[in-house]
């Protein structure tokens, strides 16, 4: 048997039969909002509430995949964007092995009909659920659901030229393009973090930064690199540009670290979550044939942030 925890999402929401649809949803990009946006509107027409299937765990990171990718969202971040896309409930599964060996049509019956009173189930123009079968598709899922008594449809693909997947919006991060990223997930990529001690070498070159450490280990990092960024510590927002790497200029070895320097700020930091917003990519890390060359460069990468963010110029 499948457990699962349901998530209210609206306060008000009236007890009625639920219109879902399944998936992972990380990031909840364009393409998922699309889908999102169909459910609500066939919902409507049934006078049924919202519902998003999902899992608390990434099916590859429970079964031992080699490729388990780095995620997008924290489960607690996925609720929330669900909830401003205006979705009901959503159903956090504990996927298992015993799950993975569910047929398509055994998950209908015993998950959704039976236990979570699905009636309405719109399926991902390209998505597939249950046990694999390479003969099972929407065809097969429409047969058993007039079966068993869910209306099954078919959601049409998002139109967009370019590739629309969590997978395309993990490799744009991987390589830096911030920006591509955010126009994908409709808002910059967000990553947050607790201030830790570090070296202090931003305050030796007159550009005091706070060391990151990441709350969630299992979220992506975008790859090595100067980016401007927006930080959020309680309900304030600061421009800043942010470093990930080794900081080969400084020969301090190989461990990667994530240092933001704040704009126009001075204030003790250590022990405060931050939240980091990546706007745009500045430039590589690069080795620097001096000190003074280093802090030139970030001199420049400053004024170059602060004209991408809206921020006054240094004086």
């Amino acid at each position: 048997m499948t457990d699962f925890t349901l998530i209210s999402l609206q306060p008000h929401a009236q007890h009625k039969p639920f219109a879902a649809t399944i998936g992972f949803f990380d990031g909840v990009h364009l393409g998922h909002r699309h889908v999102l946006s169909l459910l609500k509107q066939e919902a409507a027409k049934r006078e049924q509430n919202t519902m998003v299937v999902t899992f608390e765990r990434h099916p590859r990171h429970v079964l031992g995949h080699d490729h388990a990718p780095k995620l997008l969202n924290t489960n607690e971040e996925k609720l929330a964007l669900l909830a401003e896309c205006g979705i009901d409930a959503c159903v956090m599964l504990r996927f298992s092995c015993e799950t993975a060996a569910l047929t398509a049509r055994q998950f209908m019956e015993s998950c959704l009909y039976e236990r979570l009173h699905i009636r309405t189930l719109l399926i991902g123009y390209d998505h597939r659920f249950g046990r694999p079968d390479p003969n099972e598709g929407f065809a097969q899922y429409a047969e058993y659901g007039r079966a068993l008594g869910i209306d099954v449809l078919n959601a049409d693909r998002y139109p967009m030229e370019e590739r629309l997947s969590s997978s395309a919006v993990r490799e744009l991060l991987e390589k830096g393009n911030v920006a591509a990223a955010a126009r994908l997930l409709t808002h910059p990529y967000g990553l947050s973090g607790i201030v830790v001690e570090g070296r202090k070498n931003g305050r030796k070159l007159g550009f005091p930064t706070a060391n990151i450490r990441p709350l969630a280990t299992e979220k992506l990092v975008p790859s090595k690199g100067v980016y401007a960024t927006r930080v959020g510590i309680g309900n304030q927002s600061y421009a800043a540009m942010t470093n990930i790497g080794e900081r080969p200029t400084l020969d301090n070895g190989t461990d990667i670290t994530i240092e933001t320097h704040l704009f126009d700020f001075n204030q003790n930091l250590y022990g405060q979550t931050l939240e980091l917003q990546f706007v745009e990519r500045l430039r590589s890390e690069m080795r620097f044939p001096s000190i003074e060359a280093l802090q030139n460069q970030l001199r420049q990468d400053e004024a170059e942030a602060r004209r991408l963010l809206g921020g006054r110029s240094p004086q």
